[in-house]
């Protein structure tokens, strides 16, 4: 997919302050610094729409990237590690709950995991949630640039092993820094959108 004018709309807490549109919503979720605003520059083409930040924990509101009025990726924020305080902590993922199934919109979740290690109990956690959720799903095998090009393969097929062992959620290995495996990941988005 080609995309030419993505812009950041709009950060949110509460439905009221959700965009009105009615366009389709591809939900990125995963832990502090698993690199979901990294994957969505990438997608783009755009080196920083989506701030990152080497600092776990930055992105506290649920941000939304309007992508040619076409749809919009979601980046919810980070589970895990984080410097928030308890109550903080308590609120987001009150209002991330609240998003996830109160949400008409959400076509499709993309569940980012880092490809060098093992699901955490947070990742099986989460895994558990949106699976109850019952919207679609696929599982990005993230960073896989950070592991020789020869095992990106069987990695990601144990890493869905892991967390998915019926298999039926599509897996796809992922890097921002290669760029090799967009055309996977669009092909699977463009079904939902």
């Amino acid at each position: 997919m080609i995309v030419n004018n993505p812009k950041f709309e709009v950060s949110a807490v509460k439905p009221a302050q959700y965009p009105k549109n009615n366009l389709p919503e591809i939900v990125l979720v995963g832990k502090s610094n698993v690199g979901k605003s990294s994957f969505i520059n990438t997608m783009i083409n755009r080196k920083k729409l989506a701030r990152t930040s080497s600092e776990p924990g930055k992105t506290r509101q649920i941000n939304f990237y309007n992508i040619d009025e076409k749809f919009y990726f979601v980046d919810l924020p980070g589970y895990g590690y984080s410097k928030m305080s308890k109550k903080e902590q308590e609120q987001v993922g009150n209002f991330i709950e609240e998003y996830l199934f109160n949400r008409n919109q959400i076509s499709l979740i993309i569940f980012l995991v880092d490809i060098r290690h093992s699901p955490t109990a947070n990742d099986k956690l989460m895994y558990d949630y949106v699976i109850r959720s019952g919207l679609p799903c696929m599982i990005l095998t993230n960073k896989a640039d950070k592991i020789a090009i020869t095992k990106v393969e069987d990695t990601a097929k144990k890493l869905q092993k892991s967390l998915n062992p019926i298999g039926d959620i599509p897996t796809f290995p992922f890097s921002s820094e290669r760029k090799i495996y967009m055309d996977n990941v669009w092909n699977e988005i463009e079904k939902y959108i």
